[in-house]
């Protein structure tokens, strides 16, 4: 199955890449920024022509989540308009499409287990847009997957266990949120569930959530890394009140994962072995 990746050249995009090649999958392609530019359908039909995929993977996101607040346009072309592109295209070559979306489309204000069925109420702009793009391919597009994930790391780009690593590097001491649950996925785990889904067949489409197992704040996220690379660093525990940012974040963002695991027969691993795998081809 021919298999083209939007958005190649972010984390997600180069795990898919890594996940695909030790699997021997080379039926998958991973156009430049330009030429598979979501923003432009023209070029988007000229690339699902060329490639003739049977699926597309949307890798593609703007998530700086606090500069959003104030660059509200480009934000919503990225996360609506580019998503609303792909899903078009997909139409017209009858391409299925994986599209990846975010558990910022929670208000995360009640500290339950989130399923897909629960109200999605966004408190910061990317997390509107973000679930305005699930919305748009909903509409035009019937053969689609969208995975909700959170708080997404990997040995690839920029992320928060790459940054914990050299502020722990650099520092004796850090402060850290506290009072925000969630769980950490190591988006190579993500890859290879996106993956699945395309080798399964299945055309169970709607939306799933994906994490890793387990919950975890970011203070107790920050404490394990430093556990795990052996970094001598002292982590100060910080609320949400003492440290404002431009946006809001969920205060608790946990997702039940009994639909893609039941769906797809997906095994999914406890986070802390995953950041241990992570860790320790960082270091």
């Amino acid at each position: 199955m021919k298999i083209v990746v939007l958005g190649a050249s972010g984390q997600l995009g180069h795990c898919l890449k890594k996940v695909s090649e030790e699997r021997g999958n080379t039926d998958i392609s991973f156009p430049s920024e330009q030429e598979g530019n979501i923003l432009d359908i023209n070029l988007l039909d000229i690339l699902f022509t060329k490639e003739k995929p049977e699926f597309a993977i949307n890798c593609a996101a703007y998530t700086a989540v606090d500069k959003a607040e104030d660059d509200i346009d480009i934000c919503r072309k990225v996360n609506r308009d580019g998503a609303e592109n792909i899903a078009k295209a997909c139409a017209k070559h009858n391409v299925t499409l994986i599209h990846v979306s975010t558990d910022f489309v929670f208000k995360g204000n009640v500290p339950q287990i989130l399923s897909e069925t629960d109200p999605a109420e966004p408190e910061n702009i990317y997390g509107l847009t973000k679930l305005e793009g699930e919305v748009a391919i909903s509409d035009v597009l019937e053969k689609h997957f969208t995975l909700r994930t959170s708080w997404l790391y990997s040995e690839y780009g920029n992320n928060f266990v790459k940054t914990m690593l050299r502020l722990g590097s650099e520092r004796d001491q850090l402060g850290v949120i506290v009072d925000q649950t969630g769980s950490p996925t190591y988006a190579i785990d993500l890859a290879g569930a996106i993956l699945d889904i395309i080798e399964s067949g299945s055309t169970e489409y709607g939306i799933y959530h994906y994490s890793n197992e387990g919950v975890t704040s970011w203070f107790d996220f920050a404490r394990t890394i430093f556990d795990i690379s052996n970094t001598t660093v002292k982590v100060n525990p910080v609320k949400t009140s003492e440290y404002i940012t431009r946006a809001v974040r969920p205060a608790y963002s946990v997702m039940d994962k009994t639909k893609i695991k039941t769906t797809f027969g997906i095994q999914i691993p406890y986070w802390r072995d995953s950041l241990e795998v992570c860790i320790k081809k960082l270091i």
